[in-house]
């Protein structure tokens, strides 16, 4: 056996609390790897709710990678939040018509930060905010009801509001070596027989895994 098969709405048996995201997202600009999933009791297969002002004519996407765990209430901000920041006002009276559609902004006015991405094995706590245009690094811990309102490094665990560095989950070599791995690209089945090694912090085991050296 080699896990549970990552086309399953509700992997664990019974269990309808975790969700792999990537089988209930109806939104093509919501791209979402393998495994990566929603805990939620109330309704696991609301993810896509939790994405806000994703409006279609912006364009931006949401980008999660493989192996991700996202706790509930975790909310995504996107570019369909902005408004003009740079006039006496900023409030969007285009919107509401009625002769008012006449100062609609051009969409280059508006502020955009591009996409979202999530890079792999990133664990996003209860309640946290993602802000429009973050990118959030391979292996990254993000406490609960942090806000994120910059790019964090690979291997960080930040916190806070806004969230800041608390540190780093291990050594710069230990680090590189996990970026250059890639373990979450490995087959399933490699990274099944390796599970005793990427859930411990055994670096000389993985080492001999990947035939690699530490400089």
């Amino acid at each position: 056996m080699y896990g549970p098969q990552p086309d399953e709405i509700h992997p664990m048996k019974g269990f309808d609390q975790v969700c792999f995201i990537k089988n209930v997202i109806t939104n093509p600009n919501i791209i979402v790897g393998d495994y990566s999933y929603y805990d939620d009791p109330i309704n696991s297969e609301n993810f896509q709710n939790n994405v806000l002002y994703h409006y279609s004519f912006i364009g931006d996407k949401l980008i999660i990678g493989k192996f991700c765990a996202i706790a509930r209430d975790v909310k995504f901000i996107m570019n369909g939040a902005n408004h003009k920041m740079n006039c006496f006002t900023t409030y969007p009276f285009s919107i509401f018509s009625n002769g008012w559609e006449r100062v609609t902004p051009e969409m280059e006015e508006l502020p955009m930060k591009g996409d979202t991405v999530i890079q792999n094995d990133v664990w996003i706590g209860y309640d946290s905010l993602i802000m429009p245009g973050v990118h959030i690094g391979n292996g990254s811990i993000i406490a609960s009801r942090s806000v994120v309102v910059k790019d964090i490094e690979p291997y960080s665990i930040v916190g806070g509001n806004p969230a800041k560095l608390i540190r780093k989950r291990f050594d710069i070599d230990v680090i590189d070596l996990l970026q250059s791995i890639k373990w979450w690209d490995w087959p399933i089945e490699k990274i099944t027989r390796n599970l005793e090694i990427l859930t411990s912090n055994d670096v000389t085991k993985l080492l001999n895994i990947c035939n690699k050296k530490i400089t």
